[in-house]
């Protein structure tokens, strides 16, 4: 696990996998874009739901987790995810995900979130639930060496 909050830093993990990365992120807010590609799509040859979900949970998960305080970080895990599919996607585009902070506390957060081809095609959107880990509902974080994982 990275100790960076730092949105360049390489994907790792299940990021690496899909192939997202973060576009931007900053206080309540964060973007998430993924260039779709073959691998991305299911047996009909448009996006597979479970990628456009991946997008919407991830950006909306991003948009309560933001610290900038050096050597320190917050997390937090989905509780509930809502996801409406509006139209579909195809290899060769480039969708951003955009979720802000809604609402919530120290221990939970609210997000929403719309995906967007590049094309401006609104392809989905949504909506969750989140839940701090602990130290984490703090604006400051928590030592990079006390989140869970590492």
């Amino acid at each position: 696990m990275t100790d960076s909050n730092d949105p360049l830093t390489p994907a790792q993990g299940f990021a690496a996998l899909v192939g997202y990365r973060i576009a931007d992120w900053s206080w309540q807010q964060a973007a998430v874009e993924l260039g779709v590609v073959a691998d991305h799509l299911n047996r009909s040859g448009i996006l597979h739901g479970g990628v456009l979900t991946t997008l919407i949970d991830t950006a909306c998960g991003y948009s309560g987790c933001f610290c900038d305080s050096p050597g320190r970080a917050r997390r937090a895990m989905t509780l509930q995810l809502n996801t409406q599919f509006l139209a579909p996607a195809q290899a060769g585009q480039r969708l951003v995900a955009r979720a802000r902070q809604t609402g919530g506390g120290k221990s939970v957060f609210f997000a929403d979130c719309t995906v967007h081809a590049d094309d401006g095609t609104l392809i989905g959107r949504g909506d969750g639930v989140f839940k701090y880990t602990p130290g984490s509902g703090d604006p400051a974080g928590v030592a990079v060496d006390q989140l869970p994982g590492t």
